[in-house]
């Protein structure tokens, strides 16, 4: 039988008291709390939905002072937005953003839930979100965070997104509703971590089913995740580390950015048959193989095999253009076998 928590009130202020004591300092937690300025609300929350917090801060310290208003981002050119964003992925976020400002400079910030909820790129996680912490709504969130310490406080192995927003409504703070969101979401992400929870630590260890138990890292039980696809493709560098031939991808693997020119290996083709016909749409000469890289992006697994190739194809500067991961490491590959060679002319004696 599932062990029901103690009355709501006492877990509210159990958690509560935690928070004014133990919550994280953020830079978008500034100002009187349900008050807060709802344009740094709103990027951090989109910014997060797919970083976390530790790596995120950076970006989100860099894409503030590309553009520290909405006024400004909607003002700037989609290329500035996504150079600004460049490192975080999932690219379709910075551009709904862009997107999201100039709706906010026309008719203003939205002040509640709904009004939030209808902007492009805005979930119901984001507008619960924003509406609570920078506008004091009473509106619960639903994350990874709240799903697992949820699941393990009332001891539900596998949580409904409808029974978990169920439960955090139940509990919601409905005088501190933004507070309340925070502290259950640094509550998950400092101590009721996945597979190390520091129970001992915890304002709510009394009220804990799962704890009670004795297996908290048992609940939630684990999602059946899609099979991670292995991809292999080739793509060629053609230039230096300073200007490339560059071009936009379509499709589903990095459309829509700027990219060394590649091309998938379809069934049983080899890198020789891709390559060749990669340069044969680029009417470029194949050159060596400076090497391979990997990346790693949800559901895939990419082996980028990086040739040297010449063209007469326009160059682009690599230092403006926006360019994923995947392309910087490529790109790296340039660099490594450049200093290699001088270190080599150097051994040798050579002039260089």
């Amino acid at each position: 039988m599932i062990a029901v928590p103690d009355p709501i009130p006492r877990i509210r202020a159990a958690l509560l008291a935690w928070f004014d004591a133990s919550g994280r300092e953020l830079p978008w937690r500034l100002g009187t709390e349900g008050a807060r300025d709802p344009y740094r609300v709103w990027v951090a929350e989109i910014l997060l939905q797919q970083t976390q917090v530790a790596r995120g801060l950076h970006y989100y310290d860099r894409f503030l002072e590309a553009f520290p208003d909405v006024q400004a981002l909607a003002e700037a050119p989609v290329e500035a937005v996504l150079k600004a964003w460049e490192g975080c992925g999932y690219y379709a976020r910075a551009r709904n953003l862009h997107r999201a400002a100039k709706v906010i400079v026309q008719d203003g910030f939205p002040g509640d839930y709904g009004g939030w909820l209808a902007l492009p790129g805005v979930g119901p996680y984001t507008a619960a979100a924003v509406a609570s912490l920078a506008f004091g709504e009473a509106r619960a969130v639903n994350d990874g965070n709240v799903r697992r310490v949820l699941a393990r406080l009332y001891g539900e192995a596998r949580p409904t997104d409808a029974w978990i927003q169920a439960r955090a409504d139940a509990l919601l703070s409905p005088v501190r509703p933004g507070a309340w969101n925070e502290a259950v979401m640094d509550l998950g992400a400092t101590v009721c971590t996945p597979k190390a929870p520091r129970c001992a630590e915890c304002p709510l260890s009394a009220h804990c089913a799962a704890l009670a138990g004795g297996t908290p890292t048992a609940f939630p039980a684990p999602k059946v995740r899609a099979a991670v696809r292995m991809v292999q493709a080739v793509a060629v560098l053609i230039g230096d580390e300073r200007e490339v031939v560059l071009e936009r991808r379509e499709g589903g693997l990095l459309g829509g950015l700027m990219g060394l020119p590649m091309l998938e290996l379809g069934p049983d083709e080899t890198t020789g048959e891709a390559l060749a016909a990669l340069c044969k749409r680029l009417n470029a000469c194949p050159g060596e193989l400076l090497g391979q890289v990997r990346h790693s992006m949800t559901h895939r697994q990419i082996t980028l095999h990086v040739y040297a190739a010449a063209s007469n194809l326009h160059r682009q500067v690599v230092a403006t253009a926006v360019l994923s991961r995947l392309d910087h490491k490529a790109l790296e590959l340039l660099r490594t076998r450049q200093e290699g060679l001088f270190a080599t002319a150097l051994t040798d004696g050579s002039s260089v």
